[in-house]
């Protein structure tokens, strides 16, 4: 047998509404399957792709955690006291997320968002490792952990990277002839649907460019290699936001006390509550019952989605945003956005897909089925 290659192209955000919407290398991937995400963020669904298990088993799902004893924040308390015009800004939060990520030996992907500096002494940072290296997840392997045990040589992106570098990696190391598998990083889509929305031209130019390099990369590796098995890959989609609900302006209206009656993480999409006495948690409930721009999401449901922990290390109560709803402001930003991720996985805008030049078994329905299409081919099983 000749050399064979088998390349993952991950693009980030990329969803099936909008692929359905623009298309995506039709003539040369014409297999094409959607795909049902997770329930959660990045933080959720990468694990998720990487390890095929859901995050009650992988146990990655939120990146803030409650966990007021064992916080790696306390001192981040004292900062409280800086002016918030200047320390609330995204560019110096920016900054401030890599000296703290420096500081502490983080690797992984590390943003402390809006979070505020007297809010974050009562949770702890999840993604502390690189979830692309081997190792990089808490409880179960991924797909470079096995290539690695099995000595399967291997490329995969450095997402700290830009989009252009990764792409010129790839192709000099396509050119090397070297490995058996790459996962080729591409995330960029992501933040242009943030700032755009999901149908706006900015991002079918943006896809008509990555159309563009993608296809040079298959094309190299046609020329280097006796056989390619290429797939190209997203997470999840993106819903356009349509409205906005300060959520926590009606919880502070209740009178309690932040870290003594109650805890809470404003994402931007959803709500999650820890309550220190009884009365704190009737109230708080109560309120979000009455918000008709979201709802509780019930234990039930959240064992059906796979994100049930027995701990609740993730949340006592959960309060999920209808699709299209953003919580403004929120621990996650401060003002509003046109595009976002994160709402109920089955709404239509958050399916993801597959596509591939190789034919998508029946089998493969779900983000967490990635890792085993994968496989198949690097492994030949």
């Amino acid at each position: 047998m000749g050399k064979k290659i088998t390349i993952c192209t991950f693009i980030d955000a990329f969803g099936w509404e909008v692929y359905k919407r623009y298309g995506f290398l039709d003539d040369i991937l014409p297999e094409a399957r959607r795909l049902r995400t997770t329930f959660g963020f990045s933080s959720a669904a990468d694990p998720s792709i990487l390890t095929g298990r859901y995050p009650d088993e992988h146990t990655h799902w939120s990146c803030f955690y409650y966990a007021p004893e064992n916080s790696p924040f306390k001192l981040m308390k004292l900062l409280s006291i800086l002016p918030r015009q200047i320390f609330d800004r995204g560019r110096v939060r920016h900054w401030l997320s890599k000296i703290l990520a420096k500081f502490y030996g983080y690797t992984g992907y590390f943003q402390i968002y809006s979070v505020p500096f007297e809010v974050l002494p009562y949770f702890d940072y999840l993604e502390k490792r690189d979830y692309f290296v081997p190792g990089g997840i808490l409880a179960t392997d991924t797909i470079f952990d096995r290539l690695y045990s099995e000595e399967i040589p291997y490329h995969c992106s450095n997402w700290r990277l830009p989009e252009k570098r990764n792409l010129e990696i790839a192709k000099d190391t396509i050119n090397e002839g070297k490995i058996e598998f790459m996962y080729l990083y591409l995330p960029k889509l992501d933040a242009v649907m943030h700032e755009f929305g999901n149908n706006a031209p900015q991002v079918e130019e943006k896809i008509r460019w990555l159309e563009e390099q993608v296809r040079e990369v298959k094309k190299l590796a046609e020329e280097k290699y006796d056989e390619v098995a290429f797939f190209a890959i997203s997470d999840h989609g993106m819903a356009n936001v349509t409205e906005s609900v300060d959520l926590i302006s009606q919880i502070d209206s209740l009178g309690l006390e932040f870290g003594k009656d109650y805890v809470a993480m404003y994402d931007s999409t959803m709500a999650r509550f820890w309550f220190m006495n009884d009365s704190a948690r009737s109230r708080i409930t109560e309120k979000l019952n009455q918000c008709s721009k979201g709802y509780i999401v019930s234990d039930e449901e959240l064992k059906q989605m796979r994100v049930f922990f027995e701990d609740r290390k993730f949340g006592e109560v959960i309060f999920l945003m209808n699709a299209g709803t953003l919580i403004v402001p929120s621990f996650m930003g401060l003002k509003s956005i046109p595009g976002m991720h994160g709402y109920h996985p089955d709404d239509k805008d958050s399916y993801c897909f597959i596509k591939s030049d190789r034919h998508i078994p029946e089998d493969v329905n779900s983000i967490t089925d990635i890792r085993r299409a994968l496989e198949r081919e690097i492994f030949n099983v």
